[in-house]
C-alpha cells in the first residue's frame, strides 16, 4: 500500500512539473512573406532596400561577415 501510494505522489509530483503542450496554442508569428520583403517599421539596417532581394542577401552576407572573428580582427 504504501509502495502504491509512493507512485501515485511521485507520478502526481511529475504532472505538477511539467510544461503545458504549447503545440496546440498556435503561432501569432506569420511568416507567409519573403524575408527580404523587410519589417513594416523604421528599424531597417543602413544599406537595406527593403523588397529588394540583392541588397537583402548582401547585408546578410555583411552581417555573418561581421560576425567572424578571422575576418573582424585581420
Amino acid at each position: 500500500m504504501i509502495r502504491f501510494l509512493l507512485v501515485f505522489l511521485s507520478a502526481l509530483v511529475l504532472m505538477a512539473c511539467s510544461e503545458k503542450d504549447q503545440s496546440i496554442t498556435g503561432s501569432t508569428v506569420k511568416s507567409d512573406s519573403k524575408p527580404w520583403q523587410g519589417a513594416k517599421n523604421d528599424f531597417v539596417a543602413r544599406g537595406w532596400t527593403p523588397g529588394d532581394k540583392e541588397s537583402w542577401e548582401k547585408q546578410i552576407h555583411t552581417r555573418g561577415q561581421n560576425q567572424n572573428e578571422y575576418v573582424r580582427m585581420n
